[in-house]
């Protein structure tokens, strides 16, 4: 007999620095030719961003303030993975503390990790699993440098973990830092990037239960001839952050294929996008024809987070479980590759 797996809630939890503002300033402040700086405003004002969260120390405001971060010379890699190392996990720490809130985190089998803005030895997983007093026995995976779609690739796991052990309880955690990536750049496209993301980390319990949202099973693609739309770069200072203007469209020209989809746009209620940039989200509604409103967990999240990598398809994940059950959802992702990544699930009734 088959098992079905359950995301059966979600916690979710960002830093307590909102950087938003400031980084416009600065980004705008890098461009010299007028034009370009007057197109930046244009696209800022545009973003759908009003919010993003920080780890950074705040020491007299934000980290491109004087004696912030970023104020003097540009960290080093070292120096901005130190922080990694302390913040992703009081971050993860505090996303399962908002799972505990909402369901009993008793008898965790297993633990899956996603993150791609970091690296740390003993891992994140093996951090949080200490600080969680979990059992030694606890299966660890930790999914790497996946990039925005990663979160689904977790929860692919957990689901065959899940499915393989049917008394199996996963413990599922995306946390991303990305704003210890900034770089030093004056070209429009990369400022405008960078300006889209921000921190946050999400849990998710994955169980046999039937509760939350079934998922159901998962698919992945890569598109053809597009590896170098997005990109992440590992440098001296740092992960450099390659995001083409050539992605919507080519997002937009992939979901013009019916076959793309495990299920007919027509017949989904509920949509949990990657809120990757208004222009995305966008593409998405535009390439399968879908009402302005049918994103609005995503653009909501989008709205109150900007894009924090792989953990914003969790974050949109629990606002759809905050609200009433669907009868047909459907994730997506996108990310380094250029991949898509996502499942259909359905809304447990009461």
């Amino acid at each position: 007999m088959s098992v079905t797996a359950h995301i059966n809630a979600i916690g979710t939890a960002v830093p307590d620095q909102d950087i938003h503002q400031a980084f416009i300033g600065w980004a705008r402040a890098q461009l010299r030719d007028p034009r370009q700086a007057k197109l930046f405003d244009r696209m800022a004002q545009r973003s759908c961003i009003t919010h993003r969260w920080s780890v950074l120390p705040q020491v007299t405001g934000s980290p491109v303030d004087p004696e912030g971060f970023y104020a003097d010379s540009w960290p080093t890699t070292a120096q901005r993975m130190a922080i990694y190392g302390r913040a992703a996990p009081d971050l993860a720490a505090q996303a399962v503390d908002a799972l505990a809130a909402k369901v009993s985190l008793d008898g965790i089998t297993h633990l899956v990790l996603a993150s791609c803005t970091g690296f740390t030895a003993p891992g994140v997983d093996q951090i949080l699993a200490q600080r969680l007093d979990l059992s030694p026995s606890v299966e660890r995976l930790l999914v790497g440098y996946m990039g925005c779609y990663a979160a689904v690739a977790a929860l692919r796991s957990a689901r065959h973990i899940v499915r393989s052990q049917a008394d199996a309880r996963v413990l599922v955690v995306c946390v991303e830092l990305s704003t210890l990536h900034l770089q030093a750049d004056s070209e429009l496209e990369p400022l405008l990037a960078m300006l889209q993301f921000g921190d946050g980390a999400a849990a998710a319990l994955v169980t046999s239960d039937p509760s939350g949202l079934a998922i159901g099973q998962p698919f992945s693609t890569n598109l053809p001839a597009s590896g170098d739309l997005i990109r992440w770069d590992l440098g001296d200072h740092g992960f450099a952050m390659h995001l083409s203007g050539e992605v919507p469209g080519a997002i937009g020209a992939a979901l013009a294929d019916p076959a793309m989809l495990p299920v007919a746009p027509e017949t989904v209620d509920s949509w949990a996008v990657h809120a990757g940039g208004r222009s995305i989200l966008d593409a998405v509604t535009h390439a399968l024809h879908l009402s302005h409103d049918a994103l609005d967990d995503s653009r909501a999240v989008l709205d109150a987070n900007g894009n924090m990598s792989s953990a914003t398809l969790m974050f949109v994940l629990a606002r759809i479980l905050d609200g009433p059950p669907p009868t047909q959802g459907l994730a997506l992702a996108f990310g380094p590759g250029l991949a898509a990544e996502g499942f259909p699930f359905t809304g447990v009734q009461p």
